[in-house]
């Protein structure tokens, strides 16, 4: 599995942290081999078909947020038929969907080391929304939402040293953190320009228009 998702971000061409602290680190496999993986990844690739620089995007996107492609899918599919009207609307409601669920809010603040972890820990049922264990990755978080680290939870090795990794977690805007009581806040909505997703999203649009 770790070399698996290794050969995604080397095939991306770009770091989409799916391993965590490691790929920070000088083992990580993007700083080893940045080439694509297969024997033939040192050769200079090929130029991209306008449908793969599509799938390309589309790939980094997902992968980036650990969706699986019926979950994205649906996520695409609900920001293509809504009414917004200009694709900067668009990017900025999928963003906003993709960086409210609950999986991601618990990686951004710094309980997990990446959203792989971050949404096993939920389904674990270790974190509270607004006093309710809450076990679904996919939940939506809105403003004035707040969300705990269950306390008893503090005993898992999980969470072993959770205080001063959060210390060092450079937290977005749209939320708040109390570090005494281990819970956030939501106070605004999450935006593209501070989410600065690794993807093109005007060509994820149009993979799943045609």
């Amino acid at each position: 599995m770790k070399k698996k998702k290794c050969k995604i971000c080397r095939r991306a061409g770009t770091k989409l942290f799916l391993k965590g602290d490691r790929c920070l680190s000088p083992k990580c496999a993007m700083v080893r081999r940045p080439y694509p993986p297969g024997k033939k990844g040192k050769r200079r690739p090929s130029p991209l078909s306008e449908y793969g620089r599509q799938l390309r995007e589309k790939q980094k996107l997902k992968n980036w947020y650990n969706l699986r492609e019926r979950q994205f899918r649906k996520y695409v599919k609900e920001v293509l038929s809504s009414h917004k009207k200009t694709s900067a609307d668009s990017e900025e409601m999928l963003i906003k969907i993709l960086e409210s669920r609950l999986d991601n809010v618990v990686f951004v603040l710094g309980f997990a080391s990446s959203r792989t972890q971050a949404r096993q820990l939920v389904s674990h049922g270790h974190f509270l929304v607004n006093g309710r264990v809450v076990n679904i990755p996919s939940y939506q978080v809105k403003r004035g939402d707040v969300i705990a680290l269950k306390p008893q939870s503090l005993k898992k090795n999980a969470f072993k040293d959770i205080m001063l990794k959060l210390k060092k977690q450079k937290i977005p805007s749209w939320l708040t953190l109390d570090l005494q009581k281990l819970e956030a806040k939501v106070i605004g909505e999450p935006s593209l320009k501070e989410a600065s997703p690794p993807a093109d999203i005007s060509v994820i649009f149009e993979y799943y228009s045609r």
